[in-house]
């Protein structure tokens, strides 16, 4: 199995913020392939290629907590000026909260106004999704047919805006399963169980000259995004 791609999520304004974690991600020998603006969750992200095609695409995601209201901001700023400055290394993006865990109350509040906020603030930095490259499967190269095996095997599938996001004429078939859950234990005492990560499976194709699509699609990540919804 090939990784397409792997997603992380990240606050802006923050020492753990996308223009910090770029020059990390380039110390590995990847470019920035693409930038992507998702207006309604209030985000931007970038990917990153790498030129050995076996290595996964990376996806890293923020969330401009500058764009929400007063009372989300202020709960998620008391949390993040616990991260300490350091030197960042790949480590990072397997290092979960660099804060403490949040109330349930904080949790809930800022779930309210961004699922990706309180996502982030209660599961921290780490992968947020792998993706299954169908181009690289043996068995199957239909997403329909994977996303089939996936139901049999007893795991649910985002069906926002359908189970398939994309069509061959985007160059990109994407679709994914919704988030594992988990009990956690809120800084409150509280224990509730929530979305943590996920799987995704891509389908790519070849443009008009025969070079199969390395990019990403915007429609088609702001309905995988709602994995963790």
């Amino acid at each position: 199995m090939i990784n397409d791609h792997v997603a992380f999520r990240t606050f802006a304004g923050t020492p753990l913020q996308l223009d910090n974690l770029e020059p990390v991600i380039l110390s590995m020998g990847y470019e920035r392939q693409d930038s992507y603006e998702f207006k309604a969750k209030k985000l931007r992200a970038h990917s990153f290629i790498h030129p050995d095609p076996k290595q996964p695409k990376i996806f890293c995601s923020e969330l401009l907590t500058e764009l929400l209201s007063e009372e989300t901001q202020a709960i998620i700023a008391r949390y993040t000026a616990q991260i300490e400055p350091q030197t960042l290394t790949p480590a990072v993006f397997y290092s979960a909260r660099h804060w403490d865990m949040p109330t349930l109350e904080d949790y809930q509040t800022v779930m309210a106004e961004s699922e990706y906020g309180a996502w982030l603030l209660a599961i921290g930095v780490r992968v947020n999704h792998f993706t299954v490259s169908i181009n690289h499967l043996n068995s199957t190269d239909s997403i329909v047919e994977v996303l089939q095996r996936v139901k049999d095997a007893g795991f649910a599938v985002n069906t926002v805006g359908g189970e398939v996001k994309g069509t061959p004429a985007n160059l990109l078939e994407q679709g994914s399963t919704m988030a594992d859950r988990q009990v956690y234990e809120f800084g409150c005492g509280a224990q509730q169980e929530i979305p943590t990560c996920f799987y995704e499976f891509a389908k790519r194709y070849p443009d008009a000259e025969g070079v199969v699509y390395q990019g990403f699609v915007e429609a088609n990540a702001d309905k995988i995004f709602e994995s963790t919804n």
